[in-house]
């Protein structure tokens, strides 16, 4: 699945570009140009972009002497999982939450909220992490961090065609009439909500792989559950989130709406299902 969803993005992407290089009278050498400085803008973002998600919500890096318990769980379940010790944050927001970001397991990091390290209990708090470490394990680190930069790059190419056509002047409007015109735009309002759609149903899947593993990892499946429950419960809301970086939390940040369409456009599964699987275990 993962690789039909960098096909679909590859295709939105190729789609995107061929509009604005037939706008400019480029042909294949515009689009050919484009895709190679959205290559050279994808490597860049891909290997500073968990700099910059640490960055966003605020993360900062901690010592041992400051978090002994937090450290001496990520290291033991770092040997568990068979994964080097991932570099460890610590964001200052009372709502209880974490995430981990990172190219791959020796260039990884872990962050925790301070509400998480002041709600959770021990055995509550591990659920968590092994639910981290896990992403970590099974690289979905590495394929989140390529969809919000695939993403990012649906959303750039997708606001310059919008632009071109409502406020440029020229091209080849007047060659190739109000076809292109009609079809960028269109396109550009629906390639971003499809490429968003099917990323959504992926990562979810992801989600329930990570509970799986982190059930496996510390054997006692009821932590995490607990866990879960209790960030639920949570009505504090997060401030140092930032929308895009939202799905990498392992609990929605921002509070939502319970009906089919919040559900629909959430970058997380219900947490009720999650809990209800972890609980059958």
């Amino acid at each position: 699945m993962s690789y039909t969803l960098f096909l679909i993005f590859f295709f939105i992407s190729f789609a995107l570009a061929s509009i604005i290089s037939e706008y400019f009278g480029g042909g294949y050498l515009g689009t050919a140009a484009i895709l190679l400085f959205a290559l050279i803008w994808m490597l860049f973002s891909y290997y500073l972009g968990d700099r910059a998600i640490l960055a966003i919500n605020h993360a900062k890096e901690v010592r041992k002497v400051d978090y002994p318990h937090l450290f001496n769980s990520v290291e033991g379940l770092s040997i568990a999982a068979g994964i080097p010790k991932p570099k460890i944050y610590v964001i200052d927001d009372p709502a209880p939450n974490a995430f981990a970001t990172g190219r791959d397991p020796k260039h990884a990091s872990i962050a925790v909220t301070t509400g998480l390290l002041q709600e959770m209990k021990r055995l509550e708090l591990e659920g968590v992490l092994a639910h981290e470490i896990s992403h970590i394990k099974n690289y979905d680190i590495r394929y989140m961090l390529l969809v919000m930069v695939m993403i990012g790059l649906i959303g750039i190419l997708s606001s310059m065609l919008v632009r071109m056509f409502f406020y440029g002047r020229g091209g080849r409007r007047s060659r190739s009439g109000g076809y292109l015109i009609l079809l960028g735009i269109i396109f550009a309002i629906i390639a971003p909500i499809i490429a968003q759609l099917v990323r959504l149903a992926i990562s979810r899947k992801r989600e329930y792989m990570a509970d799986a593993s982190a059930a496996l990892l510390t054997r006692y499946p009821q932590g995490l559950a607990d866990a879960l429950k209790k960030i639920a419960r949570s009505e504090i809301p997060m401030t140092s989130a930032n929308q895009d970086s939202a799905p990498v939390y392992i609990a929605n940040p921002f509070r939502s709406k319970k009906d089919f369409f919040s559900n629909l456009f959430s970058t997380h599964p219900p947490i009720m299902s999650r809990i209800k699987a972890l609980e059958a275990m």
